[in-house]
């Protein structure tokens, strides 16, 4: 009986993960189809569901009559810059909340706790108006500096450096080593995998991140990825296999990346969604 309440049980969780499963991949499938379609075979009914013959003229046009190599060059740029910049921040600031005695300490970790009940689009529009006048708007600056403010990275190192041994630090210090060296050669070695995970967690982020671009950006050339392939949409029209052609290209280096660091991408959520 217990085998068979096994058995039972688990062919439904398999099934309901299978038709989850099935719903997610659907749309990235559809889109595929569609670009390696031709325009009379998007609108069929009944639809086509394998492209025939498969083509990509599609892709060879967007590639060719759009700024996309430049919007790869824009996002590659602003996202590593992103990546590496909150984590050097945050893992500095999140030792200092963690290892050092100061006055203040706690008020200021309560003040990086409260970053999560303030909704980012509150601050859009004042943001936008300081950004115009330093004239950083359409420029790599404007991008990426009001996006280094990730106060869940900060919660996740110290939550790992709460859990170093407080003798590491002071047979340091009896060396002469300075904090800075300490956090970078005792510290973050021992949180390397920690490291890894939050700078690919934080990439993808930043790479798919389209609200802020969105209005940061005037011109064309500037565009990152996310919001360039709105462009595409603008200029085609109903052309539905280039529209999917370029959402296609704007989803492959994330999709290529995730395949490859798939468990640290994994740990990484998890390690924010469980802080949350």
């Amino acid at each position: 009986m217990r085998r068979r309440r096994f058995s039972a049980s688990s062919a439904v969780v398999t099934a309901i993960t299978v038709a989850i499963a099935v719903v997610w991949v659907f749309p990235v499938y559809w889109a595929l189809n569609t670009s390696l379609s031709v325009d009379t075979q998007t609108v069929k009914i009944p639809p086509v569901w394998v492209p025939s013959p498969p083509i990509l003229d599609s892709f060879k046009y967007v590639i060719a009559n759009t700024a996309i190599i430049r919007w790869y060059f824009n996002s590659v740029v602003t996202s590593l810059a992103i990546d590496v910049l909150v984590l050097f921040l945050t893992m500095m600031c999140a030792y200092a909340l963690s290892q050092i005695a100061f006055r203040g300490r706690r008020a200021l970790f309560v003040f990086f706790l409260a970053g999560f009940m303030i909704p980012g689009a509150t601050n859009v529009v004042p943001l936008f108006m300081f950004l115009n006048r330093l004239n950083m708007v359409d420029t790599y600056l404007g991008v990426i500096l009001p996006q280094l403010v990730y106060p869940i990275a900060v919660v996740v190192y110290k939550q790992f450096f709460d859990q170093m041994p407080q003798e590491l630090g002071d047979a340091a210090r009896m060396d002469g080593a300075s904090d800075f060296r300490i956090l970078f050669t005792i510290f973050l070695p021992l949180n390397l995998g920690i490291t890894w995970a939050l700078a690919i967690v934080l990439f993808l982020f930043a790479w798919n991140n389209f609200f802020w671009p969105f209005i940061i950006i005037a011109s064309t050339p500037m565009m990152t990825i996310p919001v360039g392939i709105t462009q595409v949409q603008s200029w085609y029209g109903i052309a539905y296999p280039r529209i999917m052609a370029s959402a296609v290209l704007a989803a492959l280096p994330t999709a290529i990346l995730y395949l490859i660091f798939q468990r640290r991408v994994t740990q990484g959520v998890a390690i924010t969604a469980g802080i949350k």
